[in-house]
């Protein structure tokens, strides 16, 4: 079938890559991703819903199968926030670690739950939340933080959590809040962003 991807066995973000590139250069009514793997999979649903697909999933023996169907125009997702929010500053603050500093982890992990609280501070400039690496296991259950993180997400910022971060520490059944992401999402939220703090 000539609107098939097979994308089982490549690392994020190339799913999504993938994806972006045939549909963008084919523009197809329908689009079949094989994926291998759950966050890969939410990845490209996410995508091609971005890009206004009506999604399905099948699940099989090889992995998942999803499969987007066109209703209607394919202008990103980003240049909707963009449009939407071009009267305020955007903010993006990339959470890579569970705990601040070195020397006391006691000390490191007060530090990031009194910097997380804090972030509301920031009112509605602050405009995505990114969780990569160890800093993913704030966004999962058993954290203190999930609450305060939901609390954030309802105050209409944007969390995004690194799919790829999630299934190497084998958690990706246990995250609690915010969207799965990729890669690419991270890096076009650079793009868009008026401020990047790393932590």
């Amino acid at each position: 079938m000539g609107n098939e991807i097979d994308c089982r066995g490549l690392a994020c973000p190339a799913p999504v890559l993938q994806t972006k590139s045939f549909i963008e250069t084919e523009h197809p009514e329908t689009v079949h991703v094989r994926v291998d793997n759950k966050a890969a999979k939410q990845n490209v649903t996410r995508f091609l819903e971005s890009r206004h697909f009506e999604v399905s999933v099948k699940e099989n023996d090889a992995g998942f199968e999803v499969i987007g169907t066109a209703k209607g125009a394919t202008a990103p997702a980003q240049e909707m926030v963009q449009s939407r929010d071009k009267e305020k500053k955007r903010i993006m603050v990339m959470v890579a670690t569970d705990r601040i500093g070195h020397g006391d982890d006691a000390l490191g992990l007060k530090l990031m739950g009194s910097f997380v609280k804090t972030l509301r501070e920031m009112g509605d400039e602050l405009w995505r939340l990114i969780f990569v690496n160890n800093g993913v296991k704030l966004t999962i259950e058993g954290s203190d933080l999930v609450p305060v993180i939901q609390a954030i997400e309802k105050d209409g910022t944007g969390i995004l959590v690194c799919g790829t971060c999630l299934t190497h520490f084998g958690l990706l059944d246990k995250k609690q809040v915010g969207e799965t992401t990729n890669m690419l999402d991270i890096v076009t939220a650079m793009q868009l962003a008026d401020k990047v703090i790393n932590i």
